[in-house]
């Protein structure tokens, strides 16, 4: 399967009792369907799985394909920091009809580079479901070496990276290494920094999954479109619209801002479960001033 085009990692509604907004999620799916992405995420680190429980986990990943009903590709996050709960999910996603798995990698054991390769590759044996691993060494304090990617890259089933190490030469670096062993065409890299998309695209990457895209994914549909069809003076433009507004929307921790600016756009995202909170006065008053440039306020 080929992972390419703009994905969104979904924010999970709530409602005033902070339980899932079943009806408000729905509504979220298919407004960024009629914005033209070519994939959803759900339950994953914008959707603050880590506050779900099991239960909850899976209802938004059953929610989530039966509203998308094969229109665009539905990714369900599954990762977890046991093999063993991440495999759980993963089967679930399987079952339930997913186009995908999105796996962070086990965050806070800090697994040895060869342990990781061994995490993905038990899920993979067993699960009939592409995966997409998930590197964000930021959150879990473990990184997926290069040389590990390629590793990954070789096992079947695995059959993306998502990139959020923040750092261009890291992925110059995979590519390259793939293309070494004739794995590029068979092994995708998806942006995870929407301010980084159109550089990391420029070296190798083929998409992006994007928190910034809940709120305008017009704009990065159209800026990774023009990027895939080498239009790149286009792309840059589009780039410099939005890289304010991208960096309004990270001020505090995602998805603090993204809900914040979901509900002052009127879309449903509701409130956050802690240990999240709302947002400091002054970060909110620079998130209302991108928003109002941007035309979405």
């Amino acid at each position: 399967m080929k992972f390419e085009g703009t994905y969104v990692a979904m924010v999970t509604p709530f409602d005033e009792n902070k339980q899932i907004d079943e009806e408000g999620f729905r509504s979220n799916i298919n407004y960024l369907i009629d914005q033209g992405v070519d994939g959803l995420v759900g339950a994953g680190t914008t959707g603050e799985s880590a506050t779900l429980n099991h239960e909850e986990h899976q209802k938004v990943i059953e929610i989530l394909v039966d509203e998308v009903d094969g229109r665009v590709e539905a990714i369900a996050g599954t990762g977890s920091n046991a093999t063993s709960e991440a495999l759980s999910l993963t089967k679930f996603a399987a079952d339930a009809g997913a186009d995908g798995a999105l796996l962070i990698t086990p965050y806070y054991n800090k697994p040895q580079q060869h342990a990781l390769v061994d995490h993905y590759s038990t899920i993979a044996a067993a699960c009939d479901i592409p995966i997409i691993a998930y590197n964000v060494p930021s959150r879990t304090g473990s990184d997926i070496a290069v040389e590990t990617a390629v590793e990954l890259a070789k096992v079947e089933g695995i059959e993306a990276i998502k990139e959020a190490s923040g750092s261009v030469d890291k992925v110059s670096d995979i590519y390259r290494a793939l293309s070494r062993e004739g794995l590029e065409d068979d092994f995708n890299i998806l942006s995870g920094e929407d301010s980084l998309t159109l550089p990391l695209m420029a070296v190798g990457a083929t998409g992006v999954i994007s928190a910034s895209a809940n709120i305008d994914a017009r704009r990065m549909v159209l800026m990774v479109n023009s990027i895939l069809n080498d239009d790149y003076t286009r792309a840059m433009e589009l780039h410099y619209e939005m890289v304010d507004l991208i960096r309004a929307l990270f001020i505090e921790s995602n998805p603090v801002p993204v809900k914040t600016a979901m509900n002052l756009m009127g879309l449903p995202a509701g409130p956050f479960r802690q240990p999240l909170c709302e947002m400091k006065e002054d970060n909110l008053e620079i998130l209302k001033k991108a928003l109002k440039e941007s035309d979405l306020i």
